[in-house]
């Protein structure tokens, strides 16, 4: 079975586009209903120590589908494309959710949608 796995990129913190979300709710539903096999947070993803982090914990966690729940899709892929490659992790295993200027029970749902595609897990 395909493990997957979800990363929540905040901008630092400090970005009002996510000042109405509680991160740490929307990480703790998506892990106890099991829609995923690892969660984790990261402050800044486009930072270099995002790549290094992004490499790490494909190759740590054996990631078969990455889910990361920041800002634009778009620019997710453009972003990672360098990263998942030296970590050997396919582009079309990727999935960005885009989770800006949401609260916490949108940003659950937002994430939802894209984990149970037609509502099947």
């Amino acid at each position: 079975m395909a493990k997957k796995g979800l990363l929540l990129c905040v901008c630092q913190g400090t970005c009002p586009s996510f000042h109405k979300m509680n991160i740490f709710e929307v990480l703790n539903e998506i892990r106890r209903e099991k829609l995923v096999d690892v969660v984790a947070v990261h402050p800044q993803l486009c930072a270099d120590d995002g790549d290094q982090f992004l490499e790490s914990f494909l190759s740590g966690h054996q990631i078969d589908k990455l889910y990361v729940a920041g800002c634009s899709p778009t620019m997710q892929e453009k972003m990672f494309r360098d990263s998942f490659a030296r970590a050997g992790f396919e582009l079309k295993d990727f999935v960005g959710i885009e989770i800006r200027n949401l609260d916490t029970p949108q940003a659950i749902e937002v994430i939802k949608k894209a984990l149970i595609p037609n509502g099947k897990n």
